[in-house]
């Protein structure tokens, strides 16, 4: 098969053959119809702490179509159209059962999307309905990151609810949080994602870099009840803290690998909520994909582009820099 794999740190991806992959016990082959490039993907190639090893497939955010069933599958046949869990467990814990599988003894995380076929265990994948396309397989995943993320916070209907990056995480999370009942500012350093951002929920865009905070709390008429950090940067969490009303939350989604000292003092003065945010419970996902079914059109305008995979060690290197692209899509 063909797979676009890991080379070196700050190296571009590249485009190889493999070995078409055959499944163990409790495994199915999915042949790849749609995989979404994630940040985190751009993030694993730059940087050691992900860990990224020579020949790794990447890619998370998949979904496609059952053409091979290993022993011990039950509920799963060839020609089933799924979205795929990026979380590997063991599908019987105590964890597993309740759906909360980050916290199964035998998790890992899934990859293997940016290629013609990828392996996986058939208590990762969700059929998808019949009013549901590869193409929202795909963004299922970080639907249910953002929406773990929402739950968390507390989000109630009424509360003002900023939200600092206009990627694809941070507009999920205005998509859902507006869905939940709460008035929406997206704040970013670019203006590229305003009208996607509008699309989706928000009431407000909020570019000002020299004046962030107070850009924020112009457009609310006030301190947010909520701050969703959403980028992963150093300082963004002390800006959520000033951005914040006393007593409100502030979530963390951004993944960030580098150091970012607190100031410990503005966040106990206001007895700030500090929640973190990882991955998602299985009914998350469930709902994230059930919302698609039922034909919500908001999501669907993350995906901006859909690629081969010829062209996606190019294209994937291209959006390490900041483009007008929102989610991109690898058909294989």
């Amino acid at each position: 098969m063909k797979a676009v794999t890991f080379q070196a740190l700050h190296t571009p991806l590249a485009l190889e053959t493999l070995p078409d992959p055959a499944p163990e016990t409790s495994e199915v082959v999915v042949k790849v119809g749609r995989c979404g490039i994630c940040g985190s993907d751009l993030h694993m190639t730059e940087d050691a702490a992900y860990g990224c090893k020579l020949g790794d497939v990447l890619g998370h955010e998949f979904a496609g179509e059952v053409v091979e069933i290993g022993r011990g599958v039950e509920g799963l046949r060839t020609g089933d159209l799924v979205s795929v869990i990026p979380l590997k467990s063991c599908g019987h814990c105590e964890h597993c059962r309740k759906g909360e599988v980050q916290w199964c003894a035998q998790f890992g995380l899934q990859g293997g999307g940016y290629a013609e076929y990828a392996v996986t265990r058939s208590n990762q994948c969700v059929k998808l309905g019949t009013h549901v396309s590869l193409a929202d397989g795909a963004i299922v995943e970080p639907l249910a990151v953002a929406l773990h993320g929402v739950n968390l916070s507390g989000l109630s209907s009424g509360d003002k609810a900023l939200v600092l990056g206009a990627g694809p995480i941070g507009l999920a999370v205005a998509f859902w949080a507006r869905r939940m009942g709460a008035t929406v500012a997206v704040q970013d350093i670019a203006g590229f994602q305003q009208q996607r951002a509008l699309g989706m929920g928000a009431s407000d865009f909020v570019v000002d870099a020299d004046d962030p905070v107070g850009s924020a709390e112009r457009a609310f008429g006030g301190k947010a009840d909520v701050v969703f950090e959403c980028v992963g940067i150093p300082g963004l969490i002390d800006q959520a803290v000033q951005q914040v009303r006393g007593r409100g939350t502030v979530l963390l989604l951004g993944l960030c690998t580098r150091p970012d000292p607190i100031n410990s003092f503005a966040m106990l003065s206001k007895e700030v909520r500090l929640v973190t945010s990882a991955f998602f419970t299985v009914p998350e996902y469930e709902a994230s994909l059930e919302v698609l079914a039922q034909g919500a059109i908001e999501p669907r305008l993350l995906v901006t582009d859909t690629i081969s995979l010829a062209d996606t060690p190019e294209v994937f290197e291209s959006l390490k820099r900041r483009t007008s692209q929102c989610k991109v899509l690898i058909a294989p």
